[in-house]
C-alpha cells in the first residue's frame, strides 16, 4: 500500500452486517417453523415413525425454501414466488402463535391429569382446527371489500362554513402479487358512495412498479371528491419505483402532495391540506424525496387550521413541533395478524383509531384498505373511513 492510498473498508463492515442478518434469519425461521414442528409432529404425540418421518421433512422442506422464495419473490418482483412465500408467512405465523397458546392447554390437560400422548394429540388437534378456522376467516377479511368506518373528529380551529366536511380516507392498498383489480374497484364504488369533499390516500399504494400494477391501480382514476383527491408516498413506495407512482397518480388526477399543499374553502373558511413524504424518503436516494414540513407548510397562513397526510403515525412528532391540526395517517394495517399487534406498537404510538398528542394536534391511524404479504386479516379488519370534521359549538 502507497503513502495515502485510500482504504476501502466498507467491505470489511458488510462482512459482519452481512453475518448478523445471517444468524438472525435463521434464528426466526428456526423458531417460525420450529415451534410447530415440535408441538404438532414431536412433543409427546407418538406418532408413528413414518408419520414423524413425514411430518418433519415436510416442515424442514418448507423452511428451505421459504427464504428462497421471499428473496425471488419480493427481491425481484416476481409474483408467483410472492404469493406463495407471503402464504406461507402467514400460515406459519398462526402455527406458531397457536402452538405456543396449545402448550399453555397442554399445562391446564396436565394439571387435569390427562396423560401423553392424549394430552399431546389433544393440543395437536386443537392447533390445527383453530388455526385452519382462523386462517379461513382472515383470507376472507383480507380478500373483502373493506367496511366504512365513520369518525367525527372536531377542531378547534375549524372555521363554522367548513363544519360537517367530509374525508374519505383509503391507504395501505398494496396493489400486490395477488390480481384485485376486481377488488380495487369495489372499493371505487363505496368511496364514490360516501361522496366525500375530499378524498386521501396515504401511501402504500402498491408492491410493484407501475406497470405491474397498471390494472389494479387504474380505478383509483375513476375516484370522486367535491375539492380535493390527494395523495402522499408510504414507505413501501421506495422499494417500488416512488417517483413512477407520484407521477402516476398525477397522471390518473390526483394531486401528489410531495411535500407541498392545496387550500380547500368553503363557506368563506379555509382549511390546508398538506402532506409530507414517508419518513423512509430520505434514505431512499431518490432525489428530492425526504420528509419536509417546512415546504409542505410554506407561504400558508399559521392562522389557517392544517390537515397533514403522513404515512406513518410515528411521523405525529413532527406534526405536533409543526403546529398540525389533524394528521391521518396509515402502515399499522392494525397489527394485521393478531398478536402482530403488539410489535406494531413498539414502533409506532398509535395502532389505530384517533388520539391525542397535543393541546392542538390529533392523530387518526387507519387499519388499512388493503393488506400487505400474508392474505389474511386476523382480529384487525380493514377499512374505508369516512372522517366528518367538527367546528367547535
Amino acid at each position: 500500500m502507497s503513502v495515502g492510498e485510500t482504504v476501502d473498508t466498507e467491505p470489511r463492515k458488510r462482512g459482519p452486517r452481512v453475518a448478523r442478518f445471517g444468524v438472525v434469519l435463521v434464528a426466526v425461521i428456526a423458531l417460525l417453523f420450529g415451534v410447530p414442528w415440535a408441538t404438532l409432529v414431536w412433543s409427546g404425540n407418538d406418532w408413528p415413525l413414518p408419520v414423524f418421518v413425514a411430518g418433519t421433512l415436510l416442515f424442514a422442506a418448507v423452511a428451505g425454501v421459504f427464504p428462497w422464495l421471499m428473496f425471488r419473490g419480493h427481491g425481484g418482483h416476481r409474483d408467483r414466488e410472492s404469493r406463495i412465500a407471503d402464504t406461507l408467512l402467514g400460515v406459519a405465523w398462526v402455527l406458531f402463535v397457536w402452538s405456543i397458546i396449545g402448550q399453555l392447554l397442554g399445562l391446564l390437560l396436565l394439571a387435569a391429569g390427562v396423560d401423553g400422548p392424549l394430552r399431546s394429540r389433544v393440543v395437536s388437534a386443537f392447533v390445527v382446527i383453530l388455526s385452519t378456522v382462523l386462517l379461513a376467516w382472515g383470507h376472507h377479511e383480507a380478500m373483502r371489500v373493506s367496511r366504512v368506518r365513520r369518525v367525527d373528529v372536531t377542531i378547534p380551529r375549524l372555521g363554522k362554513g367548513l363544519d360537517g366536511l367530509t374525508v374519505a380516507l383509503i391507504t395501505d392498498t398494496h396493489y400486490g402479487p395477488i390480481n384485485r383489480a376486481a377488488w380495487s374497484r369495489g372499493v371505487t364504488e363505496v368511496v364514490n358512495s360516501l361522496d366525500a369533499d375530499i378524498v386521501a390516500h396515504t401511501g402504500d399504494i402498491a408492491d410493484g412498479l407501475v406497470d405491474q400494477r397498471l390494472e389494479m391501480a387504474a380505478p383509483l382514476g375513476e375516484i370522486r371528491a367535491r375539492f380535493a383527491r390527494v395523495y402522499v408516498t408510504g414507505n413501501h413506495e421506495y422499494h417500488s419505483g416512488a417517483q413512477g407512482w407520484v407521477e402516476h397518480m398525477e397522471h390518473l388526477g390526483w394531486e401528489t402532495l410531495h411535500n407541498r399543499h392545496v387550500l380547500v374553502t368553503r363557506g368563506g373558511d379555509s382549511l390546508i391540506v398538506a402532506g409530507v413524504d414517508d419518513r423512509t424518503a430520505g434514505g431512499s436516494g431518490l432525489p428530492g424525496h425526504r420528509t419536509d414540513h417546512e415546504a409542505a407548510l410554506s407561504g400558508t397562513d399559521p392562522d389557517l387550521p392544517v390537515l397533514l397526510l403522513a404515512h406513518q403515525p410515528q411521523q405525529i412528532t413532527d406534526a405536533v413541533k409543526h403546529g398540525i391540526d389533524l394528521q391521518l395517517s396509515g402502515h399499522t394495517h392494525g397489527g394485521q395478524m393478531w398478536p402482530f399487534h403488539y410489535l406494531v406498537l413498539t414502533d409506532q404510538p398509535s395502532l389505530q383509531g384517533l388520539s391525542r398528542h397535543s393541546d392542538r394536534t390529533q392523530l387518526y391511524t387507519s387499519r388499512g384498505t388493503g393488506f400487505w404479504g400474508p392474505p389474511f386479516r386476523i382480529f384487525a379488519p380493514s377499512e374505508i373511513t369516512l372522517l366528518t370534521l367538527r367546528a367547535t359549538a
